[in-house]
C-alpha cells in the first residue's frame, strides 16, 4: 500500500496536496491545510528563513533532506525527518514534493536515508498536471516502469505503458481531479517495460493537488509493487476454488477433467491428466517394468485455445509421455518437475517425442510442469502443465501450487477408483443374482430394464432393485419387483437373498398376500439372527415388494404389495390406470397384515411393475412421475422392448439419482380351445371315464403320443382324490408349452409322497406321478386343493399346436 506522509507545496509556501498519511502524522484533515500556507506547520522562529534557503537549493535541481519540528493539530511539537524534491513546474507554477516521517529520540537517521525516502523508496511517486501529463516522478517509479524520466515528462500514461490498463487508470485520475476525493489502495495488474515477461500487481493511491485559490492544478499518485502479495492471494483463491470444484463426483474421468479445468488459465495455458489403464478399470495400479514407459490414457484436457490444437493426444487416447530423461520410476517415487525453459531442438525432444517437439515449436510452449499423481502410496498417473501465451515462465511457487492441486485431485481419483471397484463388484454380483432370461410362457410377453443410480458425492451407484418372472402351475405366471434399502455390495447381497426367498415361496403356490406375510417373517428373522451385522439389517428393514399373479385362463390378476408403488395397467385402448391396492407395510416391520386385490385384464393389456426411482426424484413429486410413466406406456405402435427402453428414462434430465427398474408384461389369454374341464362324481367308477375323456381330448389335440402316459397319470390323480378327499372332483387339461393335468377336490389334506415296500399293495400313486411328470405339486384354493402335473409335449406338437377340443362334460 502506498502510505508515505507526502504533501505538495506551491508558490508562496501554499499547500497544494495533502495525503491521508500526512493527516495521520500531524492530525490536520486536508480541508484545513490545502490552499493555506505551510508556515502554520512550523514551530521555531527561524524555520521560515530555513525554509527559504531549502527552496533556493532545490531550485538548482538538487534535493534536500534534514530534520525539523512540526506543529500538530493539537499544538504539540513533533520531530520529523523531511525530504524535499527538486522544484518542478505544475500548471506554470513552481512546486515542491515534501515527504515526512517521524524522528524518534532513540534513532538518528542519516541524510542518505532521508534521501532514499524519495529516491530509493519502494514507493513510486509522480505528479501529473490537469491534462494528466507527467510533471515530476521519483527514481523508484522510473525504475519500475522501465521508461526514462526524460521520456515521461510532458507525456501521458497511455502513451508510455501499453501493458497497463492506462485508460482505466486515467479515468480514475480524472475522477479524483474532478471530485477532489482521494482514492486509496487501488489494485490492478499489468506489464511494464522493466519486466516485460512477468505480470505485476500494483497498489496505487491518488489525491488532488489544490492551490491557495482552491483550484485543482494536478494529481499526485503513489504506487507500490505488490506482486508477491497478489500472487500469494491468487494461489490461495485457486486452492480454495479447487477444493470445492475437484472431486464433485466419484467419476474418475470427470474428476480428471475438473483438475485440468481448474488449472487453465490461472496456472497454465495447457493442462492434461493421464492415468494408468488399471486405474480406469478400478484395479490396483501396477507398473510392470521400471525402465519402460507405462501405457496411460488421457482423462483430462484443457487449453486456452479452443479445441486444444496444441494437444498431441486427445481425450480417451493412449499416452506414453513422460518428462525428458525419466522412466516409470518417476511415477513411482519421482518428485514434481519444473522445466522453466523448454527447447524443442534438444535431442531428447527430437529423438523421443518428435511430434511433441513440433507442437512446442508451433504454439510457442516455453515452460513445463509435470507432477506425479499418487495417493495412499498408489501410483495413478501424472498431470502436465504448460505455458505458451503467458510469457512468464513457471517458478518454484507455481510448482508448489501445482503439487497442491494434483495432490487434492489424486485423493479424489483414488476414492473414485476404489468406489468403482466396489461398484463393479456389486454390479457383477447383482447381475449374477438377477434373472438372465425372463420366461413368461404362453401367458405373457415380458421385457425389463435396470438402470443403476448415478454416482454423486459418494451417494448412488449399484442399489438393491430386483425383479423376477416365475412360472407357476396351471399356466399362471408371477411377476415380482422389489427394492431393498441402500446401495453397494451389501444391498446387492440382500437383494439376492430376497429374490431367492420369493422364488422359494412362489414354488409353494401361495397367494400373494400369504407370500408377502411369509416374506415379512423371513425379513424379521434375518434381522434378529444377525444383530451384529447392522449394514445387512439396514438393507432388509424397510425393503419393499410387489407380487402379481396372472392367470391366462381367467384373465385375472391377483396382487399384493409391501410398501411398494402400485403397478400400472394399460388396456388395448391405451387407458392407463394405477390400481388402488391395499397398502401393506414395508418388510421387516411385522404386526400388520397384507391384503390382496384382484382385477380382470383384457387380452393384450400391458402390466408394468417398477421401482420408485422411475417415478420419484428429489425435485419432482411422485404423482408427476406416475403421470409421466402413464403417458410413456400409452405410446402406440412400439414393440415391447423399445417401449420398455423409452419408458425407463428417468423422471428428470440426466442420469437417475436412484435405481430404476421396469418390468413390462403383455398379457395373452388361453382360449377354450386350449383348456378342457370335466366335472366328475366322487365315485371310483369315474376313474375309467376320466381316462377315456383324457384320451379323447388328447386325440383331438393331436397328441396321441401322450395318451398312455397322460391316462395313467390322470387315473392315479383321480383315484387319489376319490379315495382320500371328499366332494366332487374336477379334471382340467391345459395345453400350453406343456400339457398340464389338474385334479381338484374339496379337501385341504396335503398329499404325501411315500416309498412303499416291495410287498405293499398300495401307496404307489404319487410315486408314479412323480416318475411320469416333468414336475408336479399341490396348490390350495378357497374351496379345497388342486394336484397338478406337467408333461412335456412332443416337439412337432409344440411347433404346430391344434385348436380342436372336446366339449367339457
Amino acid at each position: 500500500m502506498a502510505n508515505a506522509a507526502t504533501l505538495v507545496i506551491g508558490p508562496g509556501g501554499t499547500v497544494l496536496g495533502w495525503t491521508r498519511a500526512a493527516e495521520e502524522l500531524l492530525g490536520y484533515p486536508a480541508a484545513e491545510v490545502v490552499g493555506r500556507s505551510a508556515a502554520k506547520l512550523l514551530t521555531a522562529p527561524g524555520d521560515r528563513v530555513r525554509a527559504a534557503a531549502v527552496a533556493r537549493r532545490c531550485r538548482t535541481g538538487m534535493s534536500w533532506a534534514g530534520t525539523a519540528t512540526a506543529r500538530t493539530r493539537d499544538g504539540r511539537g513533533l520531530d520529523v525527518h523531511l525530504r524535499v524534491s527538486p522544484s518542478f513546474s505544475l500548471d506554470g507554477r513552481e512546486c515542491f514534493l515534501v515527504s515526512a516521517g517521524v524522528r524518534t529520540p532513540s534513532h538518528t537517521v542519516s541524510e542518505s536515508v532521508l534521501e532514499g525516502l524519495v529516491t530509493r523508496s519502494p514507493i513510486g511517486m509522480a505528479v501529473m498536471d490537469t491534462d494528466l501529463r507527467y510533471v515530476w516522478l521519483n527514481d523508484t517509479l522510473e525504475r519500475a516502469g522501465g521508461v526514462p524520466r526524460e521520456q515521461r515528462l510532458g507525456r501521458r500514461l497511455s502513451d508510455l505503458l501499453p501493458g497497463l490498463d492506462a485508460e482505466r487508470l486515467e479515468a480514475l485520475m480524472r475522477e479524483v481531479r474532478d471530485t477532489r476525493t482521494p482514492l486509496i489502495d487501488h489494485e490492478y495488474t499489468g506489464w511494464s517495460w522493466a519486466d516485460p515477461h512477468r505480470q505485476h500487481a500494483y497498489s496505487t493511491s491518488f489525491f488532488p493537488l489544490v492551490d491557495d485559490e482552491g483550484r485543482v492544478i494536478g494529481v499526485c499518485y503513489l504506487v507500490m509493487d505488490v506482486t508477491d502479495r497478489w500472487e500469494a492471494r491468487q494461489r490461495l483463491a485457486l486452492i480454495k476454488e479447487a477444493s470445492g470444484h475437484i472431486g464433485s463426483t466419484l467419476d474418475i474421468g470427470r474428476t480428471s477433467q475438473e483438475l485440468a479445468d481448474v488449472a487453465v488459465p490461472r496456472l497454465a495455458d495447457f493442462s492434461a491428466v493421464d492415468l494408468l489403464e488399471s486405474v480406469l478399470r478400478g484395479d490396483e495400479p501396477t507398473i510392470q517394468a521400471v525402465h519402460t514407459r507405462p501405457v496411460m490414457r488421457r482423462c483430462g484436457l484443457r487449453s486456452v485455445r479452443e479445441g486444444a490444437p496444441d494437444a498431441v493426444s486427445r481425450l480417451g487416447e493412449q499416452v506414453d509421455f513422460l518428462p525428458p530423461h525419466r522412466d516409470s520410476r518417476y511415477l513411482i517415487d519421482g518428485d514434481a518437475m519444473l522445466v522453466p525453459s523448454v527447447d524443442p531442438t534438444e535431442e531428447v525432444w527430437t529423438r523421443e517425442y518428435p511430434e511433441r517437439a513440433e507442437k512446442i515449436r508451433e504454439f510457442g510452449v516455453h515452460s513445463l510442469l509435470t507432477v506425479p499423481l499418487r495417493a495412499r502410496g498408489v501410483v495413478l498417473g501424472h498431470a502436465l502443465f504448460m505455458r505458451s501465451r503467458n510469457p512468464a515462465p513457471f517458478v518454484p511457487d507455481d510448482l508448489l501450487l501445482a503439487r497442491e492441486l494434483v495432490d487434492r485431485a489424486a485423493v479424489c481419483i483414488d476414492n473414485a477408483r476404489r468406489y468403482n471397484r466396489e461398484r463393479n463388484s456389486a454390479l457383477a454380483l447383482q447381475r449374477s443374482l438377477l434373472p438372465r432370461r425372463l420366461a413368461g410362457g404362453i401367458a405373457l410377453d415380458v421385457a425389463s430394464r435396470y438402470l443403476p443410480a448415478e454416482v454423486h458425492a459418494g451417494v448412488g451407484g449399484v442399489g438393491g432393485d430386483w425383479f423376477d418372472v416365475i412360472p407357476l402351475s396351471g399356466a399362471r405366471v408371477a411377476l415380482v419387483v422389489g427394492d431393498v434399502v441402500g446401495h453397494g455390495i451389501t444391498a446387492a447381497v440382500t437383494m439376492g437373498r430376497l429374490r431367492t426367498a420369493v422364488s422359494t415361496l412362489a414354488d409353494m403356490d401361495l397367494p400373494p398376500d400369504e407370500l408377502l406375510a411369509h416374506l415379512d417373517d423371513w425379513a424379521i428373522r434375518l434381522i434378529e439372527e444377525e444383530p451384529s451385522d447392522q449394514a445387512a439389517a439396514a438393507t432388509v428393514l424397510g425393503a419393499t415388494c410387489l407380487y402379481v399373479v396372472y392367470d391366462p385362463i381367467t384373465r385375472r390378476c391377483t396382487m399384493a404389495r409391501a410398501g411398494h408403488p402400485p403397478p400400472a395397467v394399460v388396456t388395448p385402448d391405451r387407458d392407463v390406470t394405477f390400481p388402488e391396492l391395499p397398502a401393506g407395510p414395508p418388510l421387516g416391520l411385522g404386526g400388520l397384515p397384507f391384503e390382496s386385490a384382484e382385477l380382470e385384464v383384457p387380452q393384450g393389456s400391458l402390466i408394468a411393475l417398477y421401482s420408485d426411482g422411475l417415478v420419484e426424484s428429489p425435485d419432482r413429486d411422485i404423482d408427476v412421475g406416475m403421470a409421466r410413466l402413464g403417458r410413456a406406456l400409452a405410446r402406440p405402435g412400439l414393440p415391447l422392448e423399445e417401449l420398455c427402453t423409452a419408458a425407463a428414462e428417468g423422471p428428470g434430465p440426466g442420469p437417475p439419482s436412484d435405481d430404476i427398474t421396469l418390468l413390462l408384461a403383455r398379457t395373452h389369454a388361453l382360449t377354450a380351445e386350449r383348456v378342457a374341464s370335466f366335472e366328475l362324481p366322487s365315485d371310483p367308477a369315474m376313474v375309467a371315464d376320466a381316462r377315456g375323456l383324457t384320451g379323447e381330448q388328447l386325440s383331438h389335440w393331436g397328441l396321441p403320443d401322450l395318451t398312455t402316459t397322460a391316462e395313467l397319470l390322470v387315473s392315479e390323480l383321480v383315484t387319489n382324490a376319490i379315495r382320500y378327499a371328499r366332494g366332487p372332483v374336477r379334471l382340467r387339461l391345459i395345453r400350453q408349452s406343456v400339457l398340464t393335468c389338474e385334479v381338484a377336490d374339496a379337501s385341504n389334506t396335503s398329499p404325501r409322497l411315500r416309498h412303499p415296500r416291495t410287498l405293499d399293495e398300495g401307496g404307489r400313486g404319487l410315486f408314479l406321478v412323480a416318475q411320469l411328470a416333468r414336475r408336479w405339486g399341490t396348490r390350495y384354493v378357497c374351496d379345497g386343493k388342486i394336484i397338478w402335473a406337467d408333461l412335456d409335449l412332443p416337439v412337432p406338437a409344440r411347433a404346430n399346436p391344434t385348436n380342436s377340443a372336446v366339449p367339457a362334460a
